[in-house]
């Protein structure tokens, strides 16, 4: 079983101060804000694409995966060329690439808006600039990779309504830009949380996204295909 760089894994000693610090960022006490754009429910037909980066795309694929409305989720690399879109070569953090997700999505059940707000809320911290959590690079950057003019407004407009609802204790350093091309990481990185429910790096970092996913949004959250050993 192929993990992560052993440069990646020895960060793991002193996770458990890192773990969940990406809920503790929201402001206390203060109710997380709806976008204020987004796209009709009903329409238009047919499934739509997202494409996001925020941290290892391990974390983000558990997190989407249990977002009712979506139907698939792929582990990927965007902001690169076809030539380096590879993991050894995306992890050295000059590529351009960022890990990110590529999701397929039913509309008429989740709207852009909503998965932007799963997005911010619970499966990364958009304050950290190149980073997320115990992951360092460019390669682990916030961005949001609109394939549409209307995923770019509704993008936009949320981050400007986050940063003046003061949302988080820090500026949020999302980057948004156009989708030029989404490729597919390689296989052992699909679906590595559900098929690796007890690795650490899983356990510490990854799992405390999908409880938060379930308490902050039970009426999208599904079901199935759970990444740990654990209550959620």
């Amino acid at each position: 079983m192929r993990h992560r760089s052993l440069r990646h894994l020895t960060r793991l000693a002193g996770l458990g101060l890192l773990a969940g610090l990406f809920a503790c960022n929201a402001a206390a006490g203060r109710s997380f804000p709806d976008p204020p754009l987004d796209a009709p429910k009903t329409a238009p037909h047919g499934d739509q694409t997202a494409v996001f980066a925020g941290g290892c795309f391990w974390g983000m694929q558990a997190v989407f995966e249990h977002v009712r409305g979506v139907r698939h989720v792929w582990a990927g690399y965007s902001g690169g060329s076809a030539a380096t879109a590879h993991y050894d070569e995306v992890s050295e953090g000059d590529t351009g690439h960022a890990e990110s997700v590529e999701l397929r999505f039913d509309p008429s059940v989740v709207s852009y808006g909503q998965l932007l707000k799963i997005y911010f809320e619970v499966a990364h911290d958009p304050t950290e600039l190149n980073r997320q959590g115990p992951d360092t690079g460019t390669q682990y950057r916030s961005e949001i990779f609109y394939a549409t003019p209307a995923q770019q407004r509704i993008a936009q407009a949320y981050i400007a309504r986050l940063t003046a609802a003061h949302a988080f204790a820090a500026p949020i350093v999302t980057r948004v830009a156009p989708l030029r091309a989404f490729y597919m990481a390689e296989r052992y990185h699909q679906d590595f949380a559900r098929r690796h429910p007890d690795d650490l790096y899983i356990a510490i970092n990854d799992a405390p996204k999908v409880r938060a996913l379930k308490r902050s949004f039970p009426a999208l959250y599904q079901p199935g295909q759970e990444v740990v050993g654990v209550q959620l």
